[in-house]
């Protein structure tokens, strides 16, 4: 049976090989196995070390592999066995190999009290978000890459908060993140640490500046309902001005078009008028005409009318004799 290595963080116990029988060790392993000699360097690296000894590395880690103390090789994931230490009395390297944890951790700076550029006093919590990109770097070029990404971020976040007043902190928090970032990711490179964010998590500030922010905030928060109050009753009379406004310019078209439509049917209803009228008085010059070319026309035409006017018996007539003798020629 081979044991599967893990780091602290995977929060599991090395397996202890010495409280099992050498029966029990025989029957489940077809080859010579001591038991697991490893020390944890640190939450994210483990030492093995132990001649013969065989262990497997996860997809989780990677091996630094070393002989005599000599960096020789990186291990990927796989089932690797460290060399016995003699062979046919010739006494050979010694061999070691160190696991670094390449996932994704959390590191949380808690309560640093920095001071502002306006000399206010806060506590700020930041969560850094990284892996080990090299493992190689991460273990040689510094001495634990945790305590100095650790020191790297804090540093970096008193930089940038001591040239931030108050308000900029308050309506700019991811500036300082930025600014982290910005700081910190090329150094981290530098010993094989990729820092994916690093966020402010908390902000504490001192107890009556926080008493006269609430008070701050409380009326921003009165004077920003007012203000869209005071907008919503502006949109509201604006948008009823402009109703009526429509109302009266659709009224005044329609009393225009009324107009125009009474004037065009008065106009029509004159020229139909006029065009009787011609046609009556067209009419009457034809019978006139007519008349004057037979006289005995007219002289039934008068016939006609005064038997209708003998039908009315209130009707009179009037007759002038002397107008009717200068009309036959008599004296």
């Amino acid at each position: 049976m081979v044991p599967a290595i893990t780091s602290r963080n995977e929060r599991s116990e090395l397996p202890d090989l010495k409280a099992r029988s050498p029966h029990r060790l025989r029957s489940e392993a077809p080859y010579n196995t001591h038991s697991l000699n490893a020390r944890i360097e640190r939450g994210c690296t483990m030492m093995i070390t132990g001649a013969e000894q065989e262990f497997i590395i996860k997809d989780t880690h990677r091996g630094l592999y070393y002989q005599d103390g000599k960096l020789t090789k990186v291990l990927e994931a796989g089932r690797y066995q460290i060399p016995p230490r003699k062979q046919w009395f010739k006494k050979l390297p010694t061999v070691e190999c160190m696991l670094v944890d390449i996932r994704e951790r959390e590191l949380t700076i808690k309560g640093q009290e920095i001071l502002t550029a306006d000399k206010v006093a806060i506590r700020v919590s930041i969560l850094v978000q990284f892996r080990v990109t090299d493992p190689q770097a991460a273990i040689h070029t510094v001495d634990q890459f945790e305590d100095r990404l650790y020191s790297d971020v804090q540093l970096a976040a008193r930089r940038s908060l001591a040239s931030m007043d108050l308000e900029e902190i308050l309506t700019n928090r991811n500036r300082l993140s930025e600014d982290i970032l910005s700081d910190v990711t090329g150094s981290a490179d530098g010993y094989g640490v990729s820092i994916r964010r690093a966020d402010v998590k908390d902000l504490i500030f001192p107890g009556n500046l926080q008493e006269i922010m609430n008070r701050v905030l409380a009326a921003e928060r009165q004077s920003q309902a007012q203000l869209v109050e005071a907008r919503t009753r502006a949109e509201v009379e604006q948008i009823e001005s402009e109703s009526r406004a429509e109302i009266t310019r659709r009224d005044s078209e329609a009393d225009a078009e009324a107009l125009r439509l009474r004037d065009e049917v008065e106009a029509e209803s004159l020229r139909a008028k006029v065009d009787a009228e011609t046609q009556a008085y067209e009419q009457r010059a034809k019978t006139a005409d007519v008349l004057e070319g037979h006289p005995a026309l007219l002289r039934l035409a008068e016939l006609e009318t005064l038997r209708d006017l003998a039908k009315n018996a209130n009707a009179r007539l009037y007759l002038d004799l002397d107008q009717g003798r200068a009309l036959r020629g008599e004296s």
